[in-house]
């Protein structure tokens, strides 16, 4: 809570920033910074904040959502300690793709993925054997006029009062939420009221084209770190459950366990954090002095890629240690609305080939 307040202090830095984004903005608005339009549909998954909106279970929905065509996943590859345009094979590696990609790398079998810092580039070696391009976290990437953006904002976040970076988590102004062509409420509580709807729609205040959409998390069975053993959440009923998280936004995560278990022990990192030897020991001592016969070790599908790849095997494989992978779903008036919007778009922009 301090860090918050004293990053209050860096308010004057945060005008600078939204000036400088709103003057870049007006630059492609007029034309004179180069806007490329590609002759295949491109989807851009994105948001305005920095990270913890729900992009990678959004990508992987329209994946799955669009598996009858060719798809290719294009990200930057945030925390990545490589270069350039890398596709991925069996050789990659959080380190070498980063933990998100690797993630739908190793998911989707039939599906093309590659990072590039420069998403024109990117595309450019992508297009022609691809039916579609799905950005991940590209909509401030005004290089490329995206077909079809989606544009993702965190439910309980809405209606909060938020700074631009460095003071607060925002990195483009609100005003940017005009440029989507959807626009989803990620994270929302199940069941959804209908006055909850309605502030959503009543904060965002859509251009008449924009449609509304509301998703939540769905939470699959726990997956063993290192063999194919799954278990249920019901299964960890009472257990001792020690967290090991470096994602923007745990709490949903936190909530979810807590509905099985009061003793839910979190070791917290920041969002694609590279864990340390230090890290891992100190987090298995503390699972070790655990005071419950039952416990348990979590982690989520985007950290379990950064751990398997930094080759602490050694210090976890003896350990009950597991991931909880997630998937978006959206409510059913809402579900018909956006799969539709997404197929229809797809199919009318495709090239003949």
């Amino acid at each position: 809570m301090l860090v918050n307040y004293l990053r209050l202090l860096l308010l004057p830095f945060s005008l600078i920033y939204g000036l400088a984004i709103t003057l870049r903005k007006k630059l492609y608005d007029w034309g004179i910074m180069r806007s490329v339009k590609f002759d295949l549909p491109i989807i851009c998954v994105g948001n305005l904040a920095v990270g913890g909106s729900g992009k990678t279970p959004t990508t992987e929905y329209l994946v799955r959502l669009l598996g009858d065509y060719k798809i290719a996943i294009l990200s930057r590859g945030y925390g990545r300690k490589t270069k350039g345009f890398i596709l991925a094979d069996a050789t990659a590696t959080a380190e070498t793709i980063g933990d998100e990609p690797l993630q739908y790398h190793q998911k989707f079998e039939d599906v093309t993925v590659a990072v590039c810092e420069d998403r024109v580039a990117g595309i450019e070696k992508l297009k022609e054997n691809h039916d579609l391009i799905i950005l991940d976290d590209a909509f401030q990437h005004r290089a490329v006029n995206a077909g079809l953006n989606i544009l993702l904002f965190e439910f309980r976040k809405l209606g909060t009062l938020q700074f631009l970076l460095p003071a607060g988590n925002l990195r483009d102004i609100f005003a940017s939420r005009k440029r989507a062509d959807i626009l989803l409420v990620t994270k929302s509580p199940v069941p959804l009221l209908h006055v909850a709807q309605q502030a959503s729609v009543n904060e965002l205040q859509p251009n008449n084209n924009q449609p509304v959409l509301h998703s939540y998390l769905k939470y699959g069975d726990l997956q063993h770190l290192y063999n194919n053993e799954c278990r249920t959440l019901d299964s960890i009923n009472d257990f001792e459950i020690f967290l090991l998280t470096g994602i923007a936004n745990p709490a949903p995560l936190i909530e979810e366990l807590e509905k099985y278990s009061k003793a839910v022990k979190h070791e917290e990192f920041a969002d694609h954090y590279a864990f340390k030897e230090e890290d891992i020991k100190k987090f298995k001592s503390a699972f070790d002095k655990g005071v419950k016969k039952d416990k348990i070790i979590i982690t989520t599908e985007k950290d379990s890629k950064r751990l398997k790849a930094a080759g602490f095997k050694d210090l976890l494989v003896n350990l009950p240690v597991y991931f909880l992978p997630i998937e978006v779903e959206l409510f059913e008036e809402d579900k018909i609305t956006f799969d539709e919007l997404i197929l229809n778009y797809v199919k009318s922009n495709r090239r003949n080939r």
